[in-house]
């Protein structure tokens, strides 16, 4: 048993610059390979005073993600996104988190999502009439517009144009700037007239003048509307019988947007890469899809039935989590594993590493789609596969997101097959806000003989 007040192994790195160098060169190589040197439990610093843990056991982030998660609040990286998110489920803490969340919870129901999941077939099938046979298109920005186009719908009842043209461009312009700030080695106050503020305080100025109009009109209408921001603004807390300010409507939005379009995106691409490598698991997937669903129009009661398309979609999850790392920092003196953590040290674990421990995955760097069959993921430590976070800050739209994969995967597999251009370059992940396929992925879009 290792001694609680020593500290966890690591390397020791430069005097002022700790390893921030290794990090920023190659972060998921840098944390792999702690891992592989040092073990489950790695000290690292990023600068000359913040120290960092990587934790890479599955009870351990348990302990932090479960059961001692009220020691521990958001990592500062994503604190800096309430310039552009406000209060909204992803920066907010503590008792306000939870009330919000509980408010937020019902959009998400089971009965809800099936409603959605018939805007996400509409959507992508009136998105795939654009294909035309033997193009050659940038598949990266055709699943940024399918899941703009989905979100739009599904939160404001927004077709595709109106909602690209109303919702999309003013976002995107804001989670650009938002997210460059977020990068920022240095992050001026906001109110220091710097050009990159300047940008993003008209950004966010132009977008909130978009939402509030669009909340504004919804409080005036008589029709009542079950998308998302229908469903947000019906919600009530049970205690007090309060809803949510227009304000906090807003920051919900935001938030929304942020978690559900760059994530799925990233997430589509990185499986319809997969499946141009491997065309017999491609094979498989148009089995399935003639056997399920044949002919006919794909619909949401496809879904439970699409068991193969689901563990394709779990598999590239498992590979290239689009939320690739967790970081908290330590809000109270905690004691995980055997070690003492201070207030104000980072704790970081990391799902690209986890769901690449041979420990848990046999062939682990292979895509194998089967290996989730028969209920393989009650076998392995609930923390082992986490592409959705877990404990009470679990993607609230994990059920959502993955349902949006799946059926967006069915409607373009059971129309076309994609192949990667011949010049292609390696696709190399890069990891951001979230882990995106480094330049793009460009493929050849056939249209698909049905067997």
């Amino acid at each position: 048993m290792r001694d609680s007040l020593s500290s966890p192994p690591g390397p020791k790195g430069q005097l002022l610059t700790g390893n921030l160098k290794e990090f920023q060169a190659d972060p998921l190589g840098f944390l792999t390979e702690l891992t592989n040197e040092y073990g489950d439990f790695v000290q690292f610093r990023l600068g000359p005073f913040q120290k960092i843990y990587l934790i890479n056991d599955p009870e351990l982030i348990k302990e932090v993600l479960v059961t001692k998660h009220k020691s521990f609040v958001k990592s500062k990286d994503i604190q800096t996104l309430k310039t552009v998110v406000g209060e909204g489920l992803l920066t907010s803490e503590k008792t306000f988190h939870k009330r919000q969340r509980k408010l937020i919870q019902p959009s998400f129901k089971r009965s809800h999502i099936t409603n959605y999941g018939e805007d996400m077939i509409k959507t992508t099938l009136q998105y795939l009439t654009k294909w035309r046979d033997n193009e050659i298109r940038s598949i990266s920005d055709d699943m940024m517009n399918i899941t703009l186009g989905i979100i739009s719908k599904t939160m404001f009842s927004m077709e595709f144009d109106e909602g690209s043209n109303v919702i999309g461009e003013p976002m995107e312009a804001v989670m650009k700037l938002g997210i460059k700030r977020m990068r920022s080695i240095v992050k001026f106050p906001m109110w220091v007239p710097t050009k990159n503020n300047r940008n993003l305080n008209k950004a966010i100025q132009t977008l909130d003048g978009v939402l509030y109009d669009i909340i504004n009109k919804r409080k005036q209408g008589i029709e009542k509307h079950e998308d998302l921001l229908g469903i947000l603004m019906d919600a009530k807390d049970e205690d007090d019988g309060l809803g949510m300010s227009d304000k906090q409507l807003r920051d919900e939005l935001m938030t929304i947007f942020l978690a559900g379009h760059e994530t799925t995106a990233n997430a589509l691409t990185w499986t319809l890469y997969l499946l141009a490598q491997h065309p017999e698991v491609e094979k498989k997937l148009h089995y399935e899809l003639n056997t399920v669903i044949g002919n006919d129009r794909p619909s949401a009661n496809h879904f439970t039935n699409l068991n193969y398309t689901q563990n394709i979609v779990r598999e590239s999850l498992r590979l290239y989590p689009p939320a690739y790392i967790i970081g908290r920092q330590v809000d109270q003196d905690v004691e995980i594993g055997d070690y003492y953590l201070n207030k104000g040290e980072m704790v970081v674990m990391s799902q690209y590493v986890m769901h690449r421990n041979e420990m848990f995955f046999n062939q682990p760097h292979l895509f194998l789609p089967e290996r989730f069959e028969n209920e393989f993921i009650k076998t392995i430590p609930t923390y082992a596969y986490f592409p959705f976070g877990g404990g009470p800050r679990v993607c609230i739209g994990n059920h959502f997101s993955l349902m949006e994969m799946v059926l967006v995967l069915a409607c373009i597999a059971q129309n076309y097959q994609l192949e990667l251009t011949a010049d292609h370059h390696v696709v190399k992940p890069q990891p951001l806000i979230t882990l995106r396929p480094k330049r793009g992925v460009r493929m050849i879009v056939k249209q698909r003989e049905k067997d």
